[in-house]
């Protein structure tokens, strides 16, 4: 075999592979004098049978087993010998014409082929031990425990039918329909919907002119969609809902003791209160991870300078971008509204995209030299988390992934990277600092955008669908506005 190098720019190669007819036509003949022996062939006696007929009968078919098997196994090997990694799975293109293909298979001709990649930038582990980052830990309060249970207790109150004006805290059971310029609109118009006044599900001013009302009492209201409402035909536009009250119910007293616990299938109010504290810690953890891992990788961003590799590049960018356009395509949106243009936000995600690649192939390296792995427990874990998305679907899932190697190096990938995280963190100075939820959440979304470079990103952000038990059929209902997870929690 023949190896030559066509191609040595930049990261990009490519490699023109040169098989001897003569060694091709060696490996068909060894591979058929081993079927030989087992063939049977009407007409002869097994293990007769002439290699004249058996190079007639099964000689093509055998070397296109052959070049395939040389297209699966030979290209990693030939990038193993030169000592290059490819950052991407090499293009393979061997000839199209069908009258050389011919020869091929005939052993008339050597077999050619050539590959195209991109390497592996040869990345110097920089010493890490002069990055310095803040960690913002918040302390739970009692008070703030108690709080989280009375949400929950509000999902489970009770609530009696009561005579008189409904107040704030009282729910609300009407039917509504919405009007723009008295013309009903899609998705505006709820039979027996229900409304805890004060819980802010509706948008702004709607709840409010509830306040007051009775039972069997009729009411036009008049409220003003919010600008960034996600229906673009609602956003900023004043509208009316004709109402008309069922039913107002008072809620019932809920006292936070054992009993009330029990109902909750908890032993006790004091267990209640730990496993509460406990999410509300996991859930400021994770915040706390985000701005930490994004701080580093800041410093680290700055610490590594690399090519990197465009066949990469294209795919982050094409994943991010498709995200971007969905976004977009949600809250009826153009560049143009979010104060920038197509052309620019390419740019910018571009950096991205860079950014991420750049930042994914450090840790990679990282990782691997300090032998960082992933187990097979936590690869089983993240598997397990894939079914619980899927419900009723595991058979499928599983096959999936059995089917797809690409999809099980996609879990692994985030784990390894965390775990390097882990590893660097343990090198650099930690200071931890004691701040309010308030000062661990400000400008969160802020110093993301600064650190990725997003100064050309959509501005606002597209609304999320509404939570399912708000239903998607009532515009007049509130959406959240969706946050978009910070780039860097990802660096692949």
């Amino acid at each position: 075999m023949q190896v030559i190098e066509t191609l040595a720019e930049g990261l990009k190669r490519e490699l023109k592979v040169v098989i001897p007819a003569s060694d091709m036509e060696a490996r068909r003949n060894e591979r058929l004098e081993d079927v030989k022996g087992r063939a049977k062939i009407n007409g002869f006696r097994p293990g007769k049978v002439p290699f004249a007929h058996m190079k007639k009968m099964y000689g093509k078919s055998v070397m296109a087993e052959l070049v395939n098997e040389i297209l699966r196994d030979r290209p990693s090997e030939i990038l193993s010998g030169r000592g290059e990694k490819s950052a991407t799975q090499p293009e393979i293109a061997m000839t199209e014409d069908e009258a050389q293909a011919e020869k091929i298979l005939n052993a008339e001709v050597d077999f050619e082929f050539t590959l195209a990649y991109e390497v592996i930038p040869p990345i110097e582990i920089q010493d890490a031990s002069g990055i310095s980052v803040i960690r913002e830990v918040v302390e739970v309060s009692d008070a703030e425990v108690d709080e989280q249970i009375l949400k929950i207790a509000d999902s489970a109150r009770t609530y009696t039918e009561k005579k008189g004006k409904a107040e704030n805290g009282d729910r609300v059971t009407m039917d509504y329909e919405g009007k723009l310029d008295g013309v009903p609109f899609e998705g505006g118009k709820d039979s027996n919907a229900e409304l805890v006044l004060g819980s802010g599900r509706f948008i702004p001013g709607f709840e409010e002119q509830l306040v007051g009302v009775k039972a069997g009492e009729e009411k036009t209201i008049t409220v003003s969609f919010p600008a960034d409402y996600p229906a673009a035909n609602l956003a900023g536009k004043d509208a009316t809902f004709d109402i008309s009250v069922k039913e107002v119910a008072a809620p019932g007293e809920v006292e936070l003791n054992d009993e009330f616990a029990s109902k909750l299938g908890i032993e006790s109010i004091e267990r209640l209160r730990e496993i509460v504290r406990g999410q509300i810690e996991g859930q400021y953890g994770t915040m706390t991870r985000q701005k930490l891992k994004r701080q580093l990788l800041d410093q680290m961003d700055s610490l590594y300078s690399l090519e990197t590799p465009s066949r990469l590049v294209d795919a982050e960018f094409e994943q991010i971008w498709r995200q971007i356009s969905m976004d977009l395509a949600q809250s009826g949106k153009t560049f143009e509204d979010e104060d920038t243009t197509e052309e620019k936000a390419r740019e910018e995600y571009r950096k991205l995209a860079e950014r991420r690649v750049k930042l994914g192939l450090v840790l990679s390296e990282i990782g691997e030299k300090a032998g960082v792995e992933v187990t097979e427990d936590e690869m089983n874990k993240a598997v397990y988390a894939q079914l619980q998305q899927f419900p009723g679907q595991e058979k499928e899932i599983i096959e999936y992934f059995r089917k797809t190697p690409g999809a099980i190096a996609g879990l692994r990938a985030p784990i390894f990277e965390e775990k390097v995280v882990d590893l660097l963190l343990t090198q650099i100075k930690v200071t931890d600092k004691t701040v309010t939820k308030e000062e661990l959440m400000a400008d969160d979304e802020a110093e993301g955008e600064k650190s990725e470079g997003k100064s050309a990103k959509p501005k606002k952000k597209a609304a999320a669908k509404a939570d399912a038990a708000e239903g998607e059929e009532a515009p007049a209902k509130k959406k959240a506005p969706a946050k978009k997870k910070a780039a860097d929690d990802s660096a692949e």
